[in-house]
């Protein structure tokens, strides 16, 4: 029974150390609170922003004039909503996660979309982790050692995966 617990641990420290290396942003659409409206330029934000899988959008807006519909490039393109891929809105303050990496197309309908109230984001991948920065000087000077969150993920893999080991 001992051995399937220390694998169970194992297991849970791996996707714990997993999930918290993937990191995501929410991004505000057009850059405040509520500025899913005809006064901001989104082609403009969208161009000083980076987008990776994983993050978030979030739309401020007056639920009562605007709408954000999720839509193809054709539709974002000619501003036509009907036959949409999703309807994000829901209260006027609302969130989508990005969850891989491609294009993503928003409009708003009601008219609106003619207005400029439209948003194209390329969304990239996860960037990789950063490799560890380790500097080891001479044996005869002090010793220097610099490790970032990811190494010690990997060192606390490798502690108990030994401990495992000599528990078997």
């Amino acid at each position: 029974m001992g051995r399937i617990n220390i694998w169970a641990l194992i297991l849970y420290v791996t996707v714990v150390m997993m999930i918290i290396e993937v990191e995501s942003s929410l991004h505000r659409v057009g850059g405040g609170k509520y500025n899913w409206n005809q006064d901001v330029n989104f082609t403009d934000w969208a161009n000083h922003q980076r987008f990776y899988s994983g993050d978030w959008l979030y739309f401020g807006f007056d639920r009562t004039h605007h709408n954000i519909l999720q839509v193809n490039k054709s539709s974002y393109e000619q501003c036509i909503d009907t036959d949409f891929i999703f309807n994000v809105a829901r209260g006027g303050r609302d969130v989508f996660q990005l969850l891989q990496p491609k294009p993503y197309y928003f409009i708003c309908g009601r008219g609106y979309c003619m207005k400029g109230m439209k948003l194209a984001v390329n969304v990239l991948p996860q960037p990789p982790p950063s490799i560890p920065n380790v500097t080891i000087t001479p044996a005869s000077t002090a010793t220097t050692l610099i490790i970032p969150l990811n190494a010690l993920t990997a060192v606390a893999i490798t502690i108990l995966t030994a401990f495992a080991f000599k528990a078997l």
